[in-house]
């Protein structure tokens, strides 16, 4: 299954249910949400893909197994949080974003949050093995949101993006601050030709 990046709403965290090494999340999303949705289908929530195990109404409940918690921010989810959904992409439909996978590559954190009249940017800290996939105006995912790079530091491992106010309005972002953590995922392309350079040069 893929997604685009663009989410589609933020819903709230209604329910959780935790045992050793896995977790049962209920989310209550609009009815136009849940609309067709059957249980198997796929749903990006907070850039993860996740399958829908039961549907009532319009919550939705997703089982989380130990490696996801592990590699994601879904672990820290709380009753009454908000996240972003994505419904996986059909045949046919726009791609605004681009092509992710729900895979997520890292988790990254917030190291500085900038407001102005019409923007915010957000700088964020990345691990050093995946800084290598960060270019200025390359794609990124975080929290399946599908945004351009902007700066980029890698003496000290950090990258910027800039949020217009309709990114703003549909999703959790203007509820982050500081030391948030959040889902990273490398866009595809970048990821592969990036390893296939660092292979040819190793080879040599």
């Amino acid at each position: 299954m893929v997604f685009t990046g663009i989410v589609q709403e933020k819903a709230k965290i209604i329910k959780i249910n935790t045992s050793s090494n896995f977790s049962q999340i209920e989310i209550e999303t609009s009815l136009n949400f849940v609309k067709d949705i059957k249980v198997g289908a796929s749903v990006s929530v907070d850039g993860v893909c996740l399958t829908v195990t039961s549907i009532k109404e319009n919550n939705l409940t997703f089982d989380i197994i130990v490696e996801t918690l592990k590699v994601t921010t879904l672990s820290n989810l709380k009753v009454l949080d908000f996240v972003n959904l994505e419904r996986a992409a059909r045949l046919g439909d726009e791609i605004g974003g681009h092509i992710i996978s729900g895979h997520v590559s890292g988790v990254v954190t917030i190291s500085k949050i900038d407001k102005t009249t019409n923007n915010q940017i957000i700088f964020l800290n990345v691990k050093s093995e995946l800084m290598k996939y960060i270019f200025p105006k390359g794609y990124v995912s975080l929290n399946g949101i599908s945004l351009t790079i902007g700066e980029v530091n890698r003496k000290e491992n950090t990258f910027s993006v800039y949020l217009i106010p309709e990114t703003l309005r549909v999703t959790t972002m203007p509820n982050k601050v500081v030391g948030d953590s959040i889902n990273l995922e490398i866009e595809t392309q970048t990821k592969n030709m990036v390893d296939l350079i660092n292979e040819i040069q190793g080879s040599k």
